[in-house]
């Protein structure tokens, strides 16, 4: 992980109510099939660990299940949009990028993340000939929460945000033990490979 945070640091830009379900351990994965303004064409992991970037703009209470819905307010307690300062709390290690393409097999994952099936069915027919990718991520919270300029560049619908500031090597912890982390993706990856536990 520290080899890779010497490099330019990148972060994935997710919504906040996520992050912070990933940073109260509530759950380990993301769905993603990128953004409408993609570097390249589709979805890829750009670099094996990264920060969380937190994205307030386009979430809905409707899009997430009925206990994570009251969750948005909260995040927006702290958020302007004309904020001089994006607050970066969370940094993730993909432990594994999984791609899917079929309506059973996501709904095997309907109880390991916050949105609605509704709105995880929208995201695996968008591109409808590009799979979903699930990522598995192991999360870590800043001992120390970094507040980054905030930057154009880190504005628009596209997965991927290169930090044009140089940030310190944060201290972080596990927000999940390795045991826990490693029973957890057991999980999830036996529910899209169908295995039985």
């Amino acid at each position: 992980m520290l080899e890779s945070m010497e490099r330019q640091p990148i972060a994935l830009k997710e919504w906040a109510v996520s992050v912070q379900a990933l940073l109260e351990g509530r759950q380990a994965i993301v769905l993603r099939k990128g953004g409408i303004r993609e570097e390249t064409r589709d979805f890829e992991v750009i670099s094996p660990d990264f920060y969380l970037m937190p994205a307030y703009e386009h979430q809905k209470k409707s899009l997430l299940k009925d206990e994570y819905a009251g969750e948005i307010d909260r995040t927006l307690e702290e958020w302007s949009p004309n904020a001089e300062t994006i607050k970066l709390e969370a940094y993730a290690e993909v432990a594994d990028d999984i791609e899917i393409s079929d309506n059973e097999t996501l709904d095997r994952l309907r109880d390991m993340h916050i949105w609605t099936d509704g709105f995880a069915e929208e995201r695996l027919k968008w591109k409808k000939t590009k799979p979903l990718h699930v990522l598995i991520l192991r999360i870590y919270r800043l001992n120390e929460a970094i507040y980054a300029p905030m930057r154009p560049a880190y504005t628009g619908c596209k997965s991927w945000a290169r930090l044009e500031d140089a940030l310190t090597c944060p201290s972080m912890t596990p927000v999940l033990s390795e045991e826990r982390f490693e029973r957890e993706r057991g999980r999830i990856k036996n529910a899209i490979s169908r295995i039985d536990l």
